[in-house]
């Protein structure tokens, strides 16, 4: 069922991130070939599921999850396109493919990026058949403060100011709060805006997305030394080699995946409070700590 329904919204993503970029003028051919190509490069997308599934799980219909499933993976893909960057982590590959900057240039990715990211907020300023002009204007303050200062760029900043340096757990955990952390928390967020959910259940799966959030990071970490470059679409130990601070040196590999482990049981703890069939959304809590990629 797992599998299932994460082959079902990557589909559906990738269908609605098409719908966006097909149409438009070939004025900056370049750059258009480059929004394509990062947005649709693949991956796991993991945000839009967490937008249809808990949308679902809330019984809100698909046609109203779309939007805000394609404007958080945009945001993502140009989180990457930048992340990858020289001036960043300088990275050539990505999800086995060369990264943008290496499929195009420098410029051309690092515009590619700039153009994904307001292409987000065009995407979820579109009417949006059956929801509140109120509802929209949340989504977008949700997906700008988890993008920016306050959440993603922030996490980033941190990230890039303490390479090279060691720094303590707390620091580390709030780096990926923010680095990571917070889209995956605003995906669930869009989801229970779009739902009218009440502060009972907002509460509940906000806590269900914070602790996967970080999990997520920390079997990241896990896998930057367990998994093969294969595995990851990357160079394996690429955290080690650019001297980045993780969960696995700071607490040891068997601390950190006790403290993933610890985490999605606190995850699954969060949606027993939930009136709703949470079996998706549990089993891929789950699926955060055993992938492999």
């Amino acid at each position: 069922m797992l599998a299932d329904s994460i082959l079902q919204y990557q589909q559906r993503v990738d269908t609605q991130l098409k719908s966006y970029l097909d149409p438009l003028d070939d004025h900056a051919s370049q750059l258009k070939s480059a929004m394509t190509y990062g947005a649709l490069i693949g991956g796991k997308r993991i945000r839009p599921f967490l937008v249809y599934s808990v949308g679902q799980m809330l019984g809100v219909p698909l046609s109203q999850l779309d939007a805000c499933a394609a404007a958080i993976e945009c945001i993502h893909a140009y989180s990457l396109i930048h992340d990858d960057l020289p001036a960043m982590d300088d990275d050539a590959l990505r999800r086995g493919k060369p990264t943008v900057h290496i499929a195009f240039d420098e410029a051309t990715a690092i515009l590619a990026g700039d153009a994904l990211q307001t292409l987000a907020f065009e995407i979820l300023s579109q009417p949006i058949s059956g929801m509140a002009a109120t509802q929209q204007l949340q989504l977008m303050s949700a997906l700008a403060k988890a993008s920016g200062y306050t959440g993603m760029c922030g996490g980033q900043a941190i990230d890039l100011g303490c390479t090279g340096k060691h720094i303590d757990l707390q620091t580390l955990t709030q780096l990926h709060n923010k680095k990571t952390g917070a889209l995956i928390h605003c995906a669930v967020e869009m989801a229970l805006i779009c739902a009218n959910a009440d502060k009972d259940i907002r509460h509940a799966l906000l806590s269900y997305a914070d602790a996967i959030g970080l999990a997520f990071q920390v079997q990241d970490d896990i896998l930057d030394i367990t998994a093969t470059t294969e595995e990851l679409g990357k160079p394996q130990g690429s955290d080690s080699e650019a001297d980045k601070s993780t969960f696995p040196q700071l607490l040891g590999l068997d601390g950190a995946t006790a403290t993933a482990e610890q985490l999605i049981q606190d995850a699954l703890s969060a949606l027993t409070a939930l009136p709703y069939n949470s079996q998706l959304i549990a089993d891929f809590a789950q699926y955060i700590i055993t992938r492999r990629i």
